[in-house]
């Protein structure tokens, strides 16, 4: 049996490879996080030199909502994969799976809400 932390990175190491295979850039920096039923990842440093150049056009708020609107057909378009990722790495089903990017730190997350709490040793036990 895995600890946490060996899970969350293993689910943090997925996330890399998804995101450099499906999506063509991978992020500077992921940290996830298990939370009860839920597996929260962090991403920073997602946006593409274009992306930051369209988040600081004239109106913001038109380049915000492109770049939001794309990146979530994308991540629609693999969610499959990235869900049975996550599943494989925890062993439990995923219910949902809930995104955002913000434009201005260009960081995203990624919620995974699960069926049930993944079973993991204590970080302690070595």
């Amino acid at each position: 049996m895995k600890t946490r932390g060996e899970l969350e990175a293993e689910i943090s190491n997925a996330v890399i490879r998804f995101k450099r295979e499906f999506m063509g850039k991978g992020p500077k920096e992921v940290r996830t996080y298990l939370i009860d039923d839920m597996v929260l990842v962090r991403l920073k440093g997602v946006m593409t030199p274009a992306e930051q150049r369209l988040a600081n056009v004239s109106d913001p708020n038109r380049g915000r909502d492109l770049i939001k609107q794309m990146r979530t057909e994308l991540l629609e378009h693999g969610r499959e994969l990235l869900q049975d990722m996550v599943k494989a790495i925890l062993g439990v089903g995923i219910i949902s799976m809930h995104s955002d990017i913000s434009t201005r730190t260009g960081e995203s997350v990624i919620v995974f809400v699960l069926d049930r709490k993944p079973t993991a040793k204590s970080d302690l036990d070595g």
